[in-house]
């Protein structure tokens, strides 16, 4: 099944199974090969226009911890129920305004071979205690570049989807 295909699957299984009333719109979904993100946009808490960004911010806070407390048990009964049916780990999140703040996520072991230098920079890093470990440091690195590239991985995750699309409407090889 296509990515894409997939993922609207997904948004169309979580629309069906999410009680109305928890986001404004449908959710986002995210998928990769072990986990499942769900991301719904929270209405922004009712405040006078004239209020202080300090007390603003406090409101989107404190709306996004009731949010969570007042849904968890039933959040948990729908990831169970997704995480047979799709064979991925749920995680939850909510957006309001431009914060997105996740709840829960999957943190996987990713196997890689560095070079002398490479394992440097990450020993570096440790030892500046800008992280615990050389895994600390390399999800750091990680995130760094994913803050700095944006519109970059975007580019190249569009061009991915075209290729599994091109790749679909090939000869069928199995033939």
């Amino acid at each position: 099944m296509e990515k894409d295909e997939a993922i609207a699957k997904l948004r169309g299984w979580f629309a069906g199974r999410l009680p109305e009333e928890w986001f404004e719109g449908a959710v986002e979904i995210v998928l990769d090969r072990e986990e499942i993100a769900v991301v719904g946009r929270l209405r922004p808490p009712a405040l006078d226009e004239d209020v202080s960004e300090v007390e603003r911010s406090a409101a989107v806070e404190g709306g996004i911890l009731r949010f969570r407390e007042e849904t968890r048990e039933r959040r948990v009964e729908i990831a169970l129920e997704a995480e047979r049916r799709f064979r991925r780990k749920v995680s939850w999140g909510v957006a309001v305004g431009d914060e997105t703040v996740m709840f829960t996520t999957l943190s996987v072991p990713v196997m890689t071979r560095l070079k002398q230098s490479e394992r440097q920079v990450l020993d570096t890093l440790v030892a500046a205690g800008v992280a615990r470990s050389r895994s600390d440091a390399l999800a750091w690195c990680v995130r760094l570049v994913g803050n700095h590239t944006d519109t970059w991985l975007a580019d190249l995750r569009d061009a991915l989807q075209h290729v599994d699309r091109v790749r679909a409407a090939g000869p069928d090889m199995n033939s």
